[in-house]
């Protein structure tokens, strides 16, 4: 995502359930930081929470306070983004064709269904996304869509869906529909 204005969506919608955001981050990190607890994301600032707060500040020459200020937050969320950076996957990619395939507007394609149904669950926590049926035609409802988010993750706003916009899409799924960072399934040998 652009740097100034995918930060600036991931903020916005970020501020807007700070605990269960500020859990996240820290649940994500505690992947990097070995002195962190694995959180629950739960919402409620309990005392797992405020460990974790409390231990970051303190190992990252923050003043340990507890208390989540403007610095705290800044230093966590950035801290969290580098590791996204650097870490980052899409295991969702596997699904998508490989690099170079685009599906452009007016054109269907079955796997499209999947990202059409995405934006529907999204379009619960976003303004700006429409909900639209799920046919795999990549109509005029699901190419908004799609330049919806190019706009907001700083891509070309073509209205159509390629590796980057796939990219895009799966990542903000995974932090606000999601929120799990057990990210690898336990394969059990079987399929139940």
């Amino acid at each position: 995502m652009n740097v100034n204005l995918g930060q600036e969506l991931l903020e916005r919608e970020m501020l807007a359930k700070p605990v269960s955001s500020l859990q996240y981050m820290l649940r994500q990190l505690s992947a990097t930081y070995q002195f962190l607890p694995q959180l629950v994301v739960d919402g409620v600032f309990g005392e797992r929470t405020l460990e974790a707060v409390m231990r970051f500040q303190r190992e990252t020459g923050l003043p340990v306070t507890g208390i989540v200020d403007q610095a705290t937050w800044n230093a966590i969320r950035d801290a969290w983004l580098a590791q996204q950076a650097r870490t980052s996957y899409s295991r969702a990619i596997r699904i998508f064709p490989s690099e170079g395939i685009q599906v452009h507007e007016g054109e269907t394609k079955e796997y499209l269904i999947v990202p059409q149904t995405m934006f529907d669950i999204l379009a619960k926590q976003f303004e700006g996304i429409t909900t639209c049926e799920a046919d795999g035609c990549n109509g005029p409802v699901s190419a908004g869509n799609i330049r919806w988010l190019q706009k907001a993750a700083g891509l070309p706003e073509t209205g159509c869906l390629d590796t980057a916009t796939w990219d895009a899409l799966s990542h903000l799924y995974e932090i606000f529909v999601v929120q799990d960072t057990d990210c690898q399934p336990k394969f059990t040998g079987g399929w139940g």
